[in-house]
């Protein structure tokens, strides 16, 4: 452990050894390594001993202990004496780094940042010290919300290994700042980085697992642009680079030849996160597209992954995934006819957003909203309001607040009485005018909603226009279930024209669209439209054979329905406030809710 310029006292290396020994024991033995630590101080060290032992004191008692203001005082000390010494990088930046980490643990961010701002300035004759903390205080920024910042710290980082002639580090810069300005929705900055990312990542020669990563980043960002814009066939050329891109990555083995460019020494994501994440993206587009089959295989390939990890693992991002997985499956399920798995689905969102108060506060509004879609399919209406309220109040994420607002409006629709409210909504999330979103999906939605309420009103040429809109649009970018639920619409309109030709012609693609989906509540839909065409065209096989198909349909969700009102956590469709509540629900006699209008 002595550097250059220490002399390595025999007593001092016996302590250390023990200190070592007892911490690498198993189980550790801290209170011994501790104890071994403190008594160099007995003798009196020269300055550099002194300030390392305050490190190694201040990292064991972090990172293995409660005893956070003891850690933080031998941190500060490291932090202090090593300034004062010469070549002395190593100790005095590490002590920085975890001291900046341990004061945003004690919610102490205005000591951790001029900390940091000092340790980047001093650091620039020390290229992998000070791009990572440039790392470090941007991550701190965007914690912060602060990403006007953290953009500006990543530029800095990007010119700073431009310089020190670190083109791989350089690319993993300017991608955290695609990154941001993406969550920003800064699309005019964003895409000639990106076109700039892409042209570094490929002239790249270097580590194939660092090259490959490089990809996996770059793509991923561009995957979740296109799932962002709503564009779920644009998307699939990337989406199929990036799965190919993880398959190389999978079969590379992890080369221990160090960068010769210190300021190479970083690594994006470890390579089992990657796989995870691309099975997310994977999942989203799924989801979107309406291949709900596919989503449900990639989750439960991703969810057991992440078991695996999570067993090894405690870093905070696997515990994100998975909320982000559950939420898309949510959706799925409530779709597929599977409420009563949805509602404890939700339930287990609510327990790992129960066990961080940051993942609470960046789902809060996902959470309320998956409720309110919930309480849609078992039409608690007055619920279902109240979720999606407090999902609006929640959030600051326009695609979000777009959707949340478009199933507000169907539950004004579907009242009936709510005219002046439902119409400051759509006023709102008008298609043709201002959409609020660049998003191709929620704008193909807000028409939907339109030619929804218009055929309620029985407005039928303008139901028909809005809905032929929404046909163009979901056809154009492969959004099957807004196809399913258009055709199936125009269906319906066509049927009450008294047209059962063109009616026929709608209902029977949405029905095998629907199959496909699979949309239990197309089905339902389909089915009913079908059997009252085919009575009235006199096909009675064909009649007999549709009634038959509505009445399976109508038993599945009827028993899934009565199963998910009756699990205790049906009670929290009343959860409307406060942190996520856990272990709170008392079971119910059955369902609570009217079944007339569901079925």
């Amino acid at each position: 452990m002595a550097t250059s310029g220490e002399a390595p006292e025999s007593w001092y290396l016996a302590l250390l050894g023990f200190a070592e020994h007892f911490r690498t024991s198993s189980p550790p033995k801290i209170r011994l390594c501790v104890h071994c630590l403190q008594a160099v101080f007995q003798f009196k060290p020269p300055q550099r001993v002194e300030a390392r032992t305050h490190l190694q004191l201040g990292s064991v008692l972090y990172h293995h202990t409660k005893n956070t203001e003891l850690a933080r005082s031998h941190l500060e000390k490291a932090w202090f004496i090593s300034q004062q010494i010469p070549q002395f990088e190593d100790v005095k930046f590490e002590a920085a780094s975890l001291l900046s980490e341990l004061y945003c643990q004690q919610n102490l961010v205005d000591s951790a940042k001029p900390l940091l701002r000092k340790a980047i300035q001093i650091s620039q004759q020390t290229p992998y010290w000070h791009c990572r903390l440039l790392f470090q205080l941007a991550q701190l920024h965007t914690l912060e919300k602060d990403l006007v910042s953290a953009c500006d710290l990543l530029g800095v980082g990007a010119e700073y290994t431009r310089v020190v002639g670190s083109e791989y580090t350089r690319a993993l810069f300017l991608l955290s700042k695609g990154m941001l300005l993406l969550m920003e929705r800064k699309l005019g900055e964003v895409h000639p980085l990106l076109t700039l990312c892409g042209t570094i990542v490929e002239n790249w020669q270097g580590n194939p697992i660092q090259k490959e990563s490089l990809r996996v980043f770059f793509l991923v960002l561009q995957v979740t642009h296109y799932l962002d814009a709503g564009q779920v066939k644009s998307v699939k050329p990337c989406l199929k680079q990036l799965q190919q891109c993880i398959q190389t990555i999978s079969t590379l083995h992890d080369d221990e030849i160090l960068p010769s460019n210190p300021a190479d020494l970083f690594h994006w994501l470890p390579k089992e996160h990657m796989c995870v994440l691309v099975y997310l993206v994977t999942v989203m587009h799924s989801m979107q597209a309406g291949y709900l089959e596919k989503a449900q295989k990639y989750t439960d390939k991703a969810l057991m992954q992440l078991e695996k990890l999570k067993m090894l693992d405690s870093s905070p991002i696997l515990s994100t995934f998975q909320v982000i997985l559950l939420e898309h499956i949510i959706m799925c399920r409530l779709v597929t006819g599977h409420k009563a798995t949805a509602l404890q689905e939700i339930s287990q969102v609510c327990q790992l957003c129960a066990q961080s108060p940051r993942l609470f506060t960046n789902h809060a509004s996902q959470l309320h909203t998956l409720l309110g879609l919930y309480c849609l399919s078992v039409n608690c209406m007055d619920n279902a309001e109240a979720q999606f309220t407090a999902a609006l109040r929640l959030t600051t994420h326009q695609e979000l607040w777009a959707f949340i607002v478009t199933n507000l409006a169907s539950v004004y629709i579907r009242e009936g009485n709510r005219d002046q409210e439902l119409y400051n909504l759509l006023e709102r999330i008008n298609p043709d005018h201002n959409f609020p979103v660049s998003s191709h999906c929620l704008r193909a939605a807000a028409f939907y909603i339109r030619g929804l309420l218009s055929f309620f009103q029985g407005r039928y040429n303008e139901a028909k226009r809005f809905l032929r809109e929404t046909l163009k649009m979901s056809n154009a970018e492969d959004l099957n279930r807004l196809t399913a639920c258009s055709l199936v619409l125009l269906g319906h309109i066509f049927y009450v024209l008294g047209n059962h030709r063109e009616s026929n012609n709608m209902v029977v693609p949405a029905m095998q669209l629907a199959s496909k989906i699979p949309d239990m509540s197309v089905q339902l839909w389909s089915s009913a439209l079908l059997k009252d065409l085919n009575k009235a065209c006199g096909n009675t096989i064909d009649a007999h054979e549709a009634a038959q198909m509505h009445q399976n349909f109508s038993q599945q969700l009827l028993q899934d329905h009565i199963a998910a009102c009756s699990l205790p956590e049906h009670n929290l469709i009343s959860w409307t406030d406060g942190p996520p509540p856990v272990g709170q629900f008392q079971a119910q006699n059955g369902p609570s809710t009217s079944l007339a209008s569901l079925l």
